[in-house]
């Protein structure tokens, strides 16, 4: 080997080496990555990268490509994957206290919400999580929900009687629909288009979000835009993987986590009116969806038959945790 070819091997080696990553994370994810999460998880991925100078890569894996939202939680215990946001009802089974984000009405509006994650209640709730075995990051936005049908449009809590309702795992949801007299039935979220196109269930409730990236708007027949609730998801890390994690990175991750967290907020308050106009055309165009909006009356009548289920939840949740968010 010439020398020439000798030091253009150790150069390329040198080069290599210098950009080869260090520590890998796998990024589990189930929505489309052009979500307000599917974004974040990426921008994430990108700030990593810069803040570690390449010493540390995020792998992003959208769309249950790895796991599914059930199925990542022991992912995560053992090692599989090193990251997941996961929707907040797939941590009932370690911190019930967490279903509060499930209570209907509970937020007035966004800012409202805010304050409660990033105050002394969603402090105590993360905490919670910890102590369970995870590393709980920061609370990312999906948005308000809004119920569909392709049976009798919901106008009014009556119309949602007798009806089939896809729910995630959730006492609180299944309370919430059995109170409008409603029968809720859980499924993955990675079943719910053709679980609505089967006739499997009736309708359900989403962000607009995921209404529109889902394309659940081609097999439901009417959208009522009710914000009866919210659907948030948690960040987290495997605590396996944390607690190896070197120390002078930590921060870095704390960081890129941190500037994801208000950019994904954004994307998700950006995104609900691009969504909206969307699905507002092509029910336009089509004449297949119908889009309703409640007068002030009608969501008021939603509101009180639903937080009725409140006081069901003061043991499990906790009254003075629900009062707390609600001030």
């Amino acid at each position: 080997m010439t020398k020439f070819v000798k030091i253009a091997v150790v150069a390329a080696f040198l080069v290599s080496s210098t950009f080869a990553a260090e520590y890998t994370i796998k990024f589990s994810h189930v929505v489309s990555p052009n979500t307000p999460k599917g974004k974040a998880a990426n921008f994430f991925a990108k700030r990593v990268k810069e803040l570690t100078n390449g010493r540390v890569e995020v792998k992003v894996f959208p769309n249950s490509q790895l796991y599914t939202d059930k199925a990542v939680m022991k992912a995560l215990k053992i090692g599989n994957v090193q990251m997941a946001v996961p929707s907040f009802s797939k941590f009932t089974g370690l911190v019930p206290q967490l279903q509060l984000f499930d209570l209907p009405f509970l937020f007035k509006d966004v800012n409202h919400l805010h304050a409660v994650m990033d105050g002394p209640v969603g402090q105590k709730l993360k905490d919670m999580v910890t102590k369970r075995g995870f590393v709980a990051l920061n609370y990312w936005d999906n948005g308000f929900k809004q119920l569909s049908t392709n049976k009798k449009p919901l106008v009014w809590p009556s119309d949602a009687k007798g009806q089939k309702f896809r729910i995630m795992s959730s006492k609180v949801l299944e309370a919430q629909f059995k109170a409008v007299g409603a029968n809720p039935q859980v499924l993955p979220f990675s079943e719910v288009y053709s679980a609505l196109q089967q006739g499997v269930v009736d309708g359900g409730e989403n962000p607009l979000s995921n209404f529109y990236t889902k394309k659940f708007y081609e097999v439901q027949k009417s959208l009522t835009l009710s914000n009866h609730g919210y659907l948030g998801y948690l960040v987290v890390m495997s605590k396996r993987f944390w607690d190896k994690f070197p120390a002078d990175l930590k921060p870095k991750i704390i960081q890129a986590m941190n500037e994801a967290t208000v950019y994904e907020r954004k994307e998700a308050a950006s995104l609900e009116g691009v969504f909206l106009s969307k699905i507002e055309a092509y029910a336009k165009k089509t004449g297949k969806l119908k889009i309703i909006r409640l007068t002030p009356k009608q969501r008021e009548a939603w509101r009180k038959v639903m937080v009725t289920i409140y006081p069901q939840f003061y043991g499990v949740i906790g009254e003075k945790l629900i009062k707390a968010a609600q001030k």
